[in-house]
């Protein structure tokens, strides 16, 4: 009834070729991953009709943005049959305050 330690013998260090085989195993799994997952172009990209270049994305944004501040700021016509007009914003505001100081 004796518990003796020298009946179990356990080895106090890994064999190196077990660690060098799982250091292996864990390289080529992370080459693996990167080799699946990493991105790449097999062949240059051609341009696709109907599909803009981000400089030319980046030109129509600058155009639109243009149209809408001259649409903000200036006064204009929606229809001029029935007398419709387009006020500047700051205008717009003014007279939006001023009827319903009124009230």
């Amino acid at each position: 009834m004796s518990d003796s330690s020298s009946n179990f013998s356990f080895p106090h260090r890994t064999p190196v070729f077990t660690t060098i085989l799982v250091l292996l195993c864990f390289t080529l799994f992370g080459w693996l991953v990167r080799k699946v997952y990493t991105p790449r172009a097999l062949a240059p990209v051609d341009k696709v009709a109907g599909v803009l270049t981000p400089d030319e994305r980046k030109a129509l944004l600058l155009d639109h943005r243009a149209k809408e501040h001259e649409a903000l700021t200036t006064y204009g016509w929606i229809d001029q049959k029935a007398g419709v007009v387009r006020l500047p914003i700051d205008r717009a505001i003014e007279l939006t305050v001023q009827e319903h100081a009124k009230k």
